[in-house]
């Protein structure tokens, strides 16, 4: 009879213990079954993450000296065959919408500096570009895929992120949010390449 009580103690606490871990191992096995693009952005409405830029041309660019214009913000690599696709749409809105108070900023990452040099070349784009040199900026923002952009208001607030090559069309259609300080519902989605 002493046995019964110690017994019954032990089983309650053992699980005690291994309920919440089997729940907590359900959660992270289910997690790793989702698809990344597919989890939404908690960037959206929030101020975007500070950085400065060295830029292939020698200069360098800050975030924060662009606060009052709405900034498109796109992170591409030479090897990723979505962003060769969507960089002639890029410089085509570029040339559209420079003079609008929009500022489009190219941030290379995971490349090798030669064929990033390359690919601005083959597909002649003129707006501001540099190397993440180690990846910080793209950790700070998230990047899990490339292409992915990231559009912020006046504020700086993000407004929108898209993961993937974006349509000419929707392009046009979040800038013009961002300029009257909407965000977005939620993020979109195009082709792109893990970049992890």
């Amino acid at each position: 009879m002493g046995r019964g009580p110690l017994t019954r103690r032990r089983v309650f606490v053992a699980a005690a213990i291994l309920v919440p871990a089997i729940a907590v191992l359900a959660l992270l096995a289910y997690g790793f079954t989702r698809e990344p693009r597919y989890i939404e952005s908690p960037m959206l409405g929030r101020r975007a993450p500070a950085f400065e830029l060295a830029l292939f041309d020698g200069g360098r660019f800050r975030l924060d000296a662009a606060r009052g214009e709405v900034v498109f913000v796109n992170f591409w690599a030479s090897w990723c065959p979505p962003c060769r696709v969507e960089a002639p749409t890029l410089e085509t809105a570029w040339q559209k919408l420079k003079d609008q108070g929009v500022v489009f900023v190219g941030i290379n990452t995971q490349d090798e500096e030669p064929a990033a040099r390359a690919f601005l070349d083959e597909f002649r784009i003129s707006f501001i570009n540099g190397r993440d040199m180690g990846g910080r900026i793209a950790i700070d923002y998230g990047v899990w895929g490339l292409p992915e952009a990231f559009i912020t208001d006046a504020e700086g607030r993000v407004t929108y992120k898209h993961i993937g090559t974006l349509s000419p069309a929707l392009l046009v259609a979040k800038i013009d949010e961002a300029r009257r300080g909407t965000v977005s519902a939620g993020q979109g989605r195009g082709d792109y390449s893990s970049a992890r």
